[in-house]
């Protein structure tokens, strides 16, 4: 490992992936050149159907850096095992500054007695994410699977029913808002029939008393 940082450096020294089924994840790798010459590397990595790397060969001008974006294909299921057993290997050369990286020779990177080639090897971490935006190692272990499975069944139940009876308070107070209008609407209403009724039969008392008087002789007569 340390004789891989003469010619380069990489960041971060693995790689890391949040894993999400039916979702595709990356890491960026930052590679920088160490040296005053132009370095070429290439990416390989034991599982080259799960990852695609661009670019997974290239050129680094002396002191310059360079960006290998490594993308983890999106997952059918989640995997059974908690320890990815995937490896990257990040291979470098010293090359002529007049090298082209689509003339690079096929067997630049093949292992020969005096050429310097290093070999920098890179581990894979999956990530889960949380619900409290910290992301947290899998843990595939059946058991703690299953105890964990049960446990977000339960808080989804318990959150269902938490969902339920706040509906279940907001319709009840809905209908009593609505019947409280009603209620007044109704009184203000009966108010109403009562008033006209009475103011009626003050009319009509009025209107007989006043025929009752008209109609008495008077006592000249």
């Amino acid at each position: 490992m340390t004789a891989a940082r003469n010619l380069i450096s990489v960041h971060p020294e693995y790689l890391k992936f949040q894993l999400e089924v039916e979702k595709q994840s990356y890491c960026d790798l930052k590679v920088t050149n160490n040296t005053e010459h132009n370095v070429a590397f290439k990416v390989k990595t034991t599982s080259p159907k799960k990852y695609f790397v661009r670019p997974n060969i290239g050129l680094i001008h002396p002191w310059d850096s360079f960006i290998i974006r490594v993308t983890l294909q999106a997952l059918r299921d989640c995997p059974l095992d908690i320890q990815c057993k995937d490896k990257f290997l990040l291979q470098s050369t010293v090359v002529s500054p007049n090298t082209e990286v689509n003339k690079l020779p096929q067997d630049i990177f093949v292992k020969e007695d005096g050429k310097t080639l290093e070999e920098c090897k890179l581990r894979v971490i999956y990530m889960a994410p949380h619900g409290d935006g910290v992301k947290q190692t899998f843990d595939f272990n059946p058991m703690r699977r299953s105890a964990s499975f049960d446990d977000n069944q339960d808080l989804q139940r318990l959150k269902d029913e938490r969902d339920a009876a706040i509906r279940q308070t907001q319709q009840l107070q809905q209908d009593l808002e609505i019947l409280k209008r009603r209620r007044s609407h109704e009184s203000i209403a009966g108010f109403t029939i009562r008033f006209a009724f009475v103011v009626g039969l003050i009319g009509i008392a009025t209107g007989f008393l006043l025929n009752l008087w008209l109609s008495t002789p008077s006592a000249e007569e």
